[in-house]
């Protein structure tokens, strides 16, 4: 398959049933239903899938299962939350293997923040060792690689595709938008400004909001690309609660409660994270409510 990389790839989560085991089935189950949605790609064992939480063997398993179910119809990106080079390779050696297009990738992150020339060696070393696609996942609030730094990345190394810019920052997206890297793609991941990120030129988005509403975002994206604007700003309404919904430390579990209340197959989180409260459920349930992705008259019966 060619590597295309647009439009609606929602990040999946990692259904864990007994003993905290990936549950193969459900997951299968979340792969279908997005398929069905027209979504655009998958992404699987990033944040919302728990990633940081998976063993390199894990993460591998997750893929093939995704990547099995899928068939070919769309790409499929895994990806890698480590914190050394060292790491980060071991997991992508592990993975590539699997069947996936592409590996999303973190910078390293613990405690420090890499300057632009160890940033720039640390993908490039990545790309040499494991020789799949890789697009940069930068999301780390204290590790947070500037726009020019990430042109110079996509322009230097052939292997690294693409940047999913997420931390909320749309002037970072806008800067980097502006900027026009040539060698590869600037996908979004700000939820709560996905309509005027792709007026800005987001060539699709990897976020949460798309797992919990795909085909609303589906829906989104279309309006945008046929310039439907008034439409494009009724379903930014109906997707900005559900952001505000999820949006937490606790956002996976978050996202997998909503998922339940869909009847689609979340499974529960990982410990040691947080489960979801009344008071999150409650707020997410007003939020599918709004979005008409349940009955309104669900929580009366």
């Amino acid at each position: 398959m060619t590597l295309k990389l647009r439009g609606i790839i929602p990040p999946m989560v990692t259904p864990f049933g007994e003993e905290e085991r990936v549950d193969e089935e459900a997951l299968r189950r979340e792969a279908h239903y997005h398929l069905d949605c027209g979504v655009h790609g998958l992404c699987v064992t990033g944040s919302t899938g728990e990633g940081a939480s998976l063993a390199a063997e894990e993460a591998a398993q997750v893929a093939r299962v995704v990547v099995d179910e899928v068939d070919g119809q769309v790409p499929v990106i895994s990806g890698i939350i480590r914190d050394s080079t060292r790491e980060v390779i071991r997991y992508g050696l592990e993975l590539r293997d699997t069947g996936v297009q592409a590996l999303q990738i973190t910078p390293a992150h613990y405690l420090f923040t890499p300057d632009a020339e160890a940033t720039i060696e640390y993908y490039g070393e990545i790309a040499e060792a494991v020789g799949l696609p890789i697009i940069i996942y930068n999301v780390v609030p204290w590790a947070s690689i500037a726009p020019r730094t990430l042109a110079r990345i996509l322009d230097e190394i052939p292997l690294v595709v693409g940047v999913k810019q997420s931390g909320g920052d749309i002037h970072a997206l806008a800067d980097l938008l502006a900027i026009n890297p040539q060698g590869g793609v600037v996908l979004t991941a700000i939820d709560d400004l996905l309509y005027p990120s792709f007026m800005l030129g987001a060539r699709g988005a990897i976020a949460a909001t798309l797992t919990m509403a795909p085909r609303l975002c589906v829906r989104l994206w279309e309006a945008v690309g046929e310039g439907r604007h008034d439409e494009a700003l009724v379903i930014h309404g109906k997707l900005l609660p559900i952001w505000r919904a999820i949006d937490g430390p606790n956002m996976p579990a978050r996202i997998k409660a909503g998922l339940v209340m869909q009847g689609r197959s979340g499974g529960r989180p990982r410990n040691p994270m947080a489960r979801v409260t009344a008071k999150e459920a409650k707020a997410i349930r007003a939020a599918l409510e709004n979005a008409e992705l349940i009955p309104a008259t669900a929580q009366k019966r």
